[in-house]
């Protein structure tokens, strides 16, 4: 009954489930013909699927030759994060591995067979990989092996190093996400679907993939903590207490709501970089591609901000809202509302004692200031009277039947902040965020 009345507060929730699961989810990812790939190619697409259900959708409804790319590059990389996941390979082989992971692509009989990792077979059939990799042409494959060997060392760099300041919060998220953003923005440029601008503006792109990244950092407190990794920076926790596992004791959650505060203030300076990049984003495929886990991760920092519940459990963005978010996010000007919205009900919650109220409140203004309302968005929460009778009658009868919709919902949308396997160290794998 729980589940009924929480959806019977959000109609529109049920509306948009029904009409995302009617065939509504092929506007945004619409189904790839791969009948006529290559035997190379349908093995990697292969892999994809089963690597990632829900990223695979979103890469397949990119258009012509770049879904192409994208797919190597996230296989590329998620071979160099398995290597990195696996704690079975001794520090003084994985390392070199690691600064040398690029390499591998262009030695058509090399691949790794002793991970123990789950998706190991990236790496046992990386021939196959580095192949379709060189099939590419060679502006992509420029793109790819720069960036796997940036984040190969940024990788080795931080596995056995703790994020201590904001900067190298910063340069952490860099390593595992920005690189993400930084390279599919080459790519998207390189397919010429968009402007050079895009793949050269490098701060904006960066921007777009530490904004993902800070934001599952956040949300994860209680997780990373229960696993014994710690990615909040000490120079901000440190403020507030003398452990950072000190916040999920009772006693201390005034302090821990500050420090989360804090951190999603840092995180909200992102978002003027999010929208100038997606602003300059022409072709369709490529808007939904980045737009999606924007708006998902503006929606989660604002159910987090000042939330004490990211202590003691889950904080999760509701299904029919992330589905909502999907359907919506198509252009511009509904982007800029739905955070122009966010950003309005975190100025709401700021608590008057909070000691980083002055810089939230600045923070929002900036936001304010570009994504103000007056869009063809007014719509957004208005539908028609009969279809929310319908949808809330729909919801008494047989609100059991779209319970297991909605969790069937979660394999098809998709989850640009999935976490990678947990791990004793750390977890700088760059599908975090980026992918």
């Amino acid at each position: 009954m729980e589940l009924l009345r929480k959806w019977l507060g959000h109609p529109e929730d049920i509306y948009n489930l029904l009409r995302f699961k009617m065939g509504g989810y092929r506007t945004v990812m619409p189904r790839m013909d791969t009948d006529s790939l290559g035997c190379g190619l349908r093995t990697c697409y292969r892999y994809l699927n089963q690597t990632s259900r829900s990223f695979a959708a979103v890469i397949q409804a990119l258009d012509g030759e770049l879904r192409h790319a994208v797919c190597i590059f996230y296989l590329v990389l998620r071979a160099l994060d398995t290597v990195e996941d696996d704690m079975s390979i001794p520090l003084d082989v994985k390392v070199p591995m690691l600064h040398e992971f690029h390499s591998y692509l262009y030695q058509p009989d090399w691949k790794y067979t002793e991970s123990k990792e789950k998706d190991r077979q990236v790496l046992e059939d990386f021939p196959t990989i580095s192949m379709e990799f060189r099939n590419l042409s060679k502006v992509y494959q420029d793109v790819i092996s720069d960036i796997c060997h940036k984040m190969g060392v940024g990788m080795a760099e931080f596995l056995e190093k703790k994020v201590d300041s904001e900067r190298e919060w910063d340069k952490y998220c860099h390593y595992v996400a920005g690189l993400v953003g930084i390279g599919l923005s080459r790519l998207f440029s390189a397919s010429e679907l968009e402007d050079s601008i895009v793949g050269q503006d490098t701060d904006l792109a960066n921007s777009m993939g530490l904004f993902l990244q800070k934001t599952n950092i956040i949300r994860d407190y209680l997780e990373d903590q229960l696993e014994g990794r710690e990615f909040w920076p000490r120079e901000v926790w440190s403020r507030y207490a003398k452990k950072l596992s000190d916040f999920a004791k009772p006693e201390n959650i005034d302090m821990a709501v500050q420090c989360l505060n804090e951190l999603i203030t840092n995180a909200l300076h992102h978002v003027p970089d999010v929208l100038t990049y997606l602003s300059r984003l022409k072709n369709q495929s490529v808007f939904n591609f980045c737009a999606i886990p924007q708006v998902m991760a503006i929606a989660t920092l604002t159910a987090c901000y000042n939330n004490q519940q990211v202590f003691r459990g889950v904080v999760k963005i509701r299904k029919g809202q992330a589905v909502t978010l999907m359907m919506d996010a198509t252009n511009i000007q509904a982007v800029k509302a739905i955070v122009y919205q966010y950003v309005e009900e975190i100025y709401q919650k700021i608590p008057s004692t909070d000691p980083s109220s002055n810089k939230t409140q600045q923070v929002v203004a900036s936001i304010r200031a570009v994504s103000l309302p007056g869009s063809p968005m007014a719509s957004r929460h208005h539908y028609s009277p009969i279809y929310l009778s319908c949808a809330m009658l729909l919801a008494a009868l047989s609100w059991q039947y779209l319970s297991t919709l909605s969790k069937a919902t979660e394999d098809t949308a998709p989850s640009w902040g999935c976490r990678p396997q947990p791990r004793t160290r750390c977890h700088s794998g760059p599908l975090l965020a980026g992918f």
